[in-house]
């Protein structure tokens, strides 16, 4: 799994800048139909066990939006075992006469909530118009049966991501291992059932709770995990999907997370080259300031006069991180930069707040402890932690700014107390699968667009959309082409040529 716990917040800043999604005006007088029989309830169920489809009791909660809950198995080998409740949000097609049925939208994370998207999702034109709006909240995100164990979560990414020293490898293998107890402690039952087959299946219960024979899908950074699983257990039930900052799960974890830094690399560099082009308002280069910056804070953390601590170098290394998810924060990021050299760290501890979900107030509204559930259990980590340190020391020779940071998130895995149950590709052979839409952005720092790549060539059928530009997933965020292409193969099911790029 990758460090993809921003793009939920890259994709609500992009879309609260945007007052509109492009041209969404196509608008056929007749709905588009596929070739798939989808067959009739109950659905055939992965484990071979039939439940009846469950039930939403839906009632009005604001902006046309109705909410509930759906009751689904906790383990779905013990169906009639302890179940978990998923909340579920909806807004009715604006058209209903030219409905076109359900479209599911997922953030990302994995631990955004898909409610909080659904609600803010843009429903101009003919995405509004054509299908109910839909998100629930992944088992232990949000109002589904939430998961809070994050009273260490601060000194997890406040430790120096650099281990030179055996002081910084204990101190590692100390905070990780207190992080990891208290959620062990209060989850103990829960945490293997986190992982996005389990949320894939909720997803399958949440269409049956619609009445839907299939749905239509659209997943952003994690949300393509969960897109992949779902068309890999229920092809059929696809009408369309598409799949935005895509997650390659081929690689095993620790060299997914070395192509991540790599995309983080690629990020930052566009930045110092939009630094060089246009004044970014510092005394020095941008590559010197934060070479400067972050050897400041090694000696002691920067003080941080406006914030809740002062700035050390792991406040350093997310700030930065934080910033490079979209490029409206750059200006942010510079800022950050050019008072920190002055000897205020507030800005970057800021960032790194914002990362991390630390409120004005000092309280935490975080997911990481989702984040690492399920990315502990949807791929293959070593089972000594020492090995994960020193595959991050070893990617400081490569990139000594994000490797190593970026490794080292992952020491929880080794010492998590569930079980990996590692996702597979969608296999080469999978019958029943509409074509399905993969973009893939060139400058995404988060899920780099080699990822794209990669994927569209693993799903049988897909076809690739490559967006020339910056930040981390771009559909429905206000780009003409991109959004154009979208919605014609959501409303038509009409797929641009394999290879098109929106430049």
């Amino acid at each position: 799994m990758n460090r993809v716990r921003g793009a939920a917040l890259a994709i609500a800043l992009m879309l609260a800048a945007c007052s509109a999604t492009g041209d969404r005006s196509t608008t056929p007088t007749t709905p588009a139909s596929t070739s798939i029989d989808p067959g009739t309830e109950p659905s055939p169920r992965p484990d071979g066990v039939e439940r009846p489809a469950g039930t939403i009791a839906w009632e009005d909660c604001g902006r046309g939006f109705e909410c509930g809950t759906l009751e689904v198995p906790l383990d779905y080998d013990d169906p009639d075992g302890q179940t978990i409740e998923l909340a579920v949000t909806r807004h009715p097609a604006e058209d209903p006469a030219r409905r076109l049925g359900a479209l599911l939208v997922n953030p990302g994370g994995p631990g955004a909530s898909a409610v909080d998207l659904a609600r803010q999702f843009p429903r101009a034109g003919a995405i509004g118009d054509r299908f109910d709006i839909v998100g629930f909240d992944p088992r232990g995100v949000g109002g589904s049966t939430p998961l809070d164990c994050n009273t260490h979560l601060i000194n997890l990414f406040d430790a120096d991501p650099t281990v030179d020293s055996e002081a910084d490898r204990q101190e590692h293998l100390l905070v990780s291992q207190q992080f990891v107890d208290e959620c062990e402690g209060k989850y103990f039952e829960m945490l293997p059932f986190l992982g996005t087959t389990d949320v894939a299946r909720d997803m399958d219960e949440v269409r049956r709770a619609l009445g839907e024979e299939q749905i239509n899908y659209l997943g952003y950074s994690y949300g393509t995990s969960l897109g992949q699983e779902y068309a890999r257990l229920f092809p059929a039930r696809v009408r369309s999907m598409i799949l935005d900052g895509v997650v390659d799960h081929a690689p095993n974890g620790i060299d997914t997370a070395r192509a991540q830094a790599a995309g983080f690399a690629t990020a930052y560099e566009n930045y110092l080259a939009f630094c060089t082009e246009d004044d970014c308002g510092l005394p020095v280069d941008v590559a010197t300031a934060v070479n400067e910056v972050m050897a400041a804070a090694e000696q002691a953390p920067i003080p941080a006069p406006n914030a809740d601590r002062p700035a050390t170098p792991g406040v350093v290394s997310l700030g930065i991180t934080q910033a490079l998810y979209s490029e409206q924060l750059w200006s942010t990021l510079s800022r950050a930069l050019r008072d920190a050299l002055d000897g205020d760290g507030s800005g970057l501890v800021e960032l790194a707040n914002t990362y991390l979900g630390v409120e004005s107030d000092g309280s935490i509204d975080s997911s990481f402890e989702v984040y690492f559930a399920v990315s502990c259990l949807d791929d293959t980590w070593p089972s000594d932690p020492n090995e994960v340190i020193d595959a991050s020391i070893a990617a400081a020779d490569v990139d000594p700014l994000f490797g190593p940071a970026v490794v080292i998130d992952y020491l929880r895995c080794s010492i998590w107390p569930a079980e990996s149950k590692a996702l597979s590709v969608v296999p080469a052979d999978l019958e029943g699968l509409v074509p399905v839409l993969v973009v893939s952005t060139t400058g995404d720092p988060a899920t780099p667009y080699e990822n794209g790549v990669r994927v569209a060539d693993q799903i049988p059928g897909a076809v690739l959309l490559t967006n020339e530009g910056e930040g981390h997933t771009i559909v429905a965020l206000g780009k003409p082409c991109i959004d154009d292409i979208a919605t014609a193969y959501l409303v038509d099911l009409e797929l641009p040529d394999d290879g098109t790029t929106c430049a």
